[in-house]
This record gives structure tokens, C-alpha cells and sequence, in this order.
């Protein structure tokens, strides 16, 4: 893979992994938290955006703003499934789980549908990150056997919508041309636009969030898009089939956040799933 385009992803997994422990501290979320830090995210990148579309070369069209409403569709269901799961589940079920999922299937339809050869090494790579992941998420004894299943159950949720719009994005940055910056600014506010209804219907929520928790609001809210734009650049400079996989980095910080800070069990097992996620990343990186 291109050294820029492995070191922006990787720089993004760092900061990926930083605001889902953020997101996990939130005693509540669904609907009202979403919306919430997608707000901060929207404001803050508003400028930004600004100046983008004043100073980019090419003309603004029509198709970029489709291509941030289809993102937008699918970062909300993202953020609701997750946040929901999160509710329900362990950090170290449900992020795993998720994070694993969504690069098969990316790798998977970027091979078959998108016509994409990442090579045998790049394929390994992906294969050791996938496994990785599974030896993570799989195995513990919990005390709580349901929660366990409605964690997998919403991280394979998860999942499937990361790869849905892992691929549209990179068919938006790569395909229409959409300047990174550009679509994911016009994407958040359009996310914090079509959340408004659905936040509203339970503004004491809203308020008792933003009053109680309203720093992790900040942290979910910044760090977010700064991970995602990363991931973006990434995308117009390597294939979907190594930059998806190559994420999962993130993987292996969250879960051994989810040890040390939040105090969740199996650390052995979380440590040699590390392991082997990073030898997935090596070899995609030599790839």
C-alpha cells in the first residue's frame, strides 16, 4: 500500500479508537446522542467546508451533493445501530465484531463487484485482520450470555452498514470526484438536518446529555470526522480492499482500552488477537 495513504489510515485508527471509548462512557444514548455530536461535527466542519468549496478548482455539482446524502443515510443508521448496541452490549464484543465485519464484506464486494486485485499478500492481510478480530470478539464466558448475543448481533449489524458506506464512499471520492473535506462537511450537516425530528421528540434527553455529558458530546463530536476525513484521503490514494482491512488497527486499541480503562475481562485473549490483526496490517502494508 502507499505509505501516505497506510499512514493516514493508521493515524485514523488511533483516533477512531479514542472516540468509541468516548461513546461507550455515555450512560444513554440512541437518537438524542447521535444527533448531538453530529451537530458538533457539522458546526466545526462548517468553515472548513466553506472555504474548501471557495478556493477548490473544480465547480461545485449537483452529484456531490447526492453523494453526501447517500453517505448521510448511512453514517445515521451507523451511528444508531452502534450507539444502540453499545447500550445493550461490551465495547469488547460489540466493536470488534463490527469493525470485523464491515472490512470482509468491503473486501468482499470490492473484489467481486467493484473488480478490485489487492494481490495474494494484500488478500492475507485482509484474511489475518478478519481472523484477528474473530479471536477477539469470540470465546469469553460472559456473565451475562444475552448480552453477549445482542452484542454480536448489533456489531454484525454494524458491520454491514460500515461496508455499505466504505464502498459508497470511496466510489464518491474516487468515482465523482467529491474533495474529501467537501463531502463529508455537506454529509454532516445533512446527518445533524435529518436527525432533528427525531431528536426532538424527547428534548429533556437532549438537555439532560448535553448537561450531564457533555464532554464526551465534544470528544465523539471532533474526533469523529477527523478519523473519517483521514480515511477518506486514504481512499482517492489505495484500493477499498486494502484500506478497509488496514483500519481495523482501531480494533486493537479499542479493545485494549476496553480492558485497562473500562476494566472488561480476557485480556489474553484480547492481546492475541492484537497480535494477529498486526500481522494482518504488515502484510497489507508490504503489499
Amino acid at each position: 500500500m502507499n505509505a501516505t495513504a497506510l499512514s493516514l489510515v493508521l493515524v485514523a485508527a488511533v483516533v477512531h479508537a479514542g472516540w468509541n471509548l468516548a461513546a461507550k462512557r455515555i450512560s444513554s444514548g440512541g437518537t438524542q446522542f447521535v444527533w448531538l455530536y453530529y451537530t458538533v461535527g457539522a458546526v466545526a466542519l462548517l468553515p472548513v467546508t466553506v472555504v474548501q468549496l471557495v478556493v477548490e478548482a473544480e465547480r461545485p455539482q449537483w452529484s456531490w451533493l447526492l453523494a453526501a446524502a447517500g453517505t448521510s443515510v448511512l453514517h445515521i443508521a451507523y451511528g444508531i445501530v452502534l450507539q444502540r448496541g453499545y447500550r445493550v452490549g461490551d465495547l469488547s464484543v460489540v466493536y470488534p465484531v463490527a469493525r470485523g465485519t464491515g472490512p470482509l464484506l468491503s473486501v468482499l464486494a470490492a473484489v467481486l463487484v467493484l473488480g478490485e486485485r489487492p494481490g495474494p499478500l494484500g488478500l492475507l492481510g485482509a484474511f489475518l485482520v478478519v481472523a484477528g478480530v474473530l479471536v477477539i470478539s469470540t470465546g469469553r464466558k460472559a456473565q451475562d450470555p444475552q448480552a453477549v448475543k445482542a452484542g454480536v448481533l448489533y456489531g454484525l449489524l454494524t458491520g454491514a452498514v460500515i461496508a455499505g458506506y466504505t464502498l459508497w464512499d470511496a466510489h464518491s471520492v474516487t468515482g465523482v470526484g467529491v474533495p474529501p473535506v467537501v463531502y463529508f462537511g455537506l454529509g454532516s450537516l445533512l446527518q445533524s438536518l435529518m436527525l432533528v425530528p427525531g431528536a426532538l421528540a424527547d428534548r429533556g434527553e437532549v438537555a439532560r446529555i448535553w448537561r450531564e455529558q457533555r464532554r464526551e458530546v465534544f470528544v465523539v463530536g471532533l474526533l469523529s470526522p477527523v478519523a473519517y476525513v483521514l480515511v477518506l484521503f486514504a481512499l482517492t490514494m489505495a484500493p477499498v480492499s486494502l484500506v478497509a482491512p488496514a483500519r481495523e488497527l482501531s480494533i486493537v486499541l479499542g479493545s485494549l482500552a476496553a480492558w485497562l480503562v473500562l476494566g472488561e475481562r480476557d485480556a489474553g485473549r484480547r492481546l492475541a488477537g492484537a497480535v494477529i490483526v498486526l500481522s494482518g496490517i504488515a502484510a497489507i502494508a508490504a503489499a
